[in-house]
């Protein structure tokens, strides 16, 4: 279970197919981006850990049914995670399942160094439309905008746009909301309009490009903290500048 001292990391993909070799692409980009990382456990029904000494062949092996099973370091005091999952739903209206990966590292100065490394090797590895790493407490709160909720009528928490669920957005590419660390695709930067020298100064003088031709563009220096009143007034400028993100503008 994540805790607030963990980074979320999420991207959403095409679906796997038999026999891909995205699932291998993504563990061994998270390990090169991570120094001293191995990421040679699972755990059992008990949560025991247990060792994969030939993991590679053990995931090529379990890659059979849209996704990858979980993985783990050995190490309680900086646990990283990793597992990656077939989605039934489309991520907008009329599109077909999609594949998940989503990863958790502790939040310490280590990972908040490896953080953009990290969201480039698994975004890149998955060739994923769209992704992004945040801080828990934050992802919480974001989470939070996307309509509707159980009790009814959006209610974002801290003037927060709402959102809107997939099937009111129009292609896959659009992603569905921001974070700390936010990875387009070339098709996804296409999408929103990222980036326009006039307008994106700011996010690019921090946005690093990916061997794809994508972007992985933080909203602020230091991990995003929504009681920071200069992350929470970027985070709100940033759904400003792309109104696209999270379905805000008509189809």
């Amino acid at each position: 279970m994540s805790a607030p001292t963990d980074l979320g990391i999420a991207v959403y993909a095409p679906a796997l197919w038999h026999g891909n070799e995205r699932p291998l692409a993504i563990i061994h980009g998270m390990e090169r981006a991570l120094p001293g990382l191995r990421l040679g456990w699972t755990t059992s029904g008990k949560e025991d850990l247990i060792p994969l000494p030939y993991r590679d062949e053990w995931v090529a092996a379990k890659s059979t049914d849209g996704g990858f099973p979980f993985l783990c370091n050995d190490d309680d005091e900086h646990l990283v995670t990793l597992a990656g999952s077939e989605n039934p739903n489309g991520l907008a209206a009329g599109s077909p399942p999609h594949f998940e990966v989503r990863a958790t590292l502790l939040l310490d100065a280590s990972g908040i160094i490896a953080a953009v490394d990290v969201l480039d090797a698994v975004a890149e590895g998955a060739r994923a439309f769209w992704g992004h790493a945040t801080p828990f407490n934050a992802a919480v709160e974001i989470a939070e905008q996307t309509s509707p909720t159980l009790e009814g009528p959006p209610r974002p928490p801290r003037g927060l746009p709402a959102l809107n669920l997939p099937k009111k957005i129009r292609s896959p590419e659009i992603p569905h909301r921001l974070g700390w660390l936010n990875y387009w695709s070339p098709a996804a930067a296409e999408a929103i309009g990222f980036p326009d020298p006039a307008r994106d100064a700011e996010l690019l003088s921090r946005a690093r490009r990916t061997p794809s031709g994508g972007w992985v563009v933080p909203l602020t220096d230091a991990p995003l903290d929504l009681d920071n009143p200069a992350h929470l007034d970027a985070l709100k400028r940033a759904y400003e500048r792309f109104p696209e993100i999270g379905g805000r503008t008509a189809p």
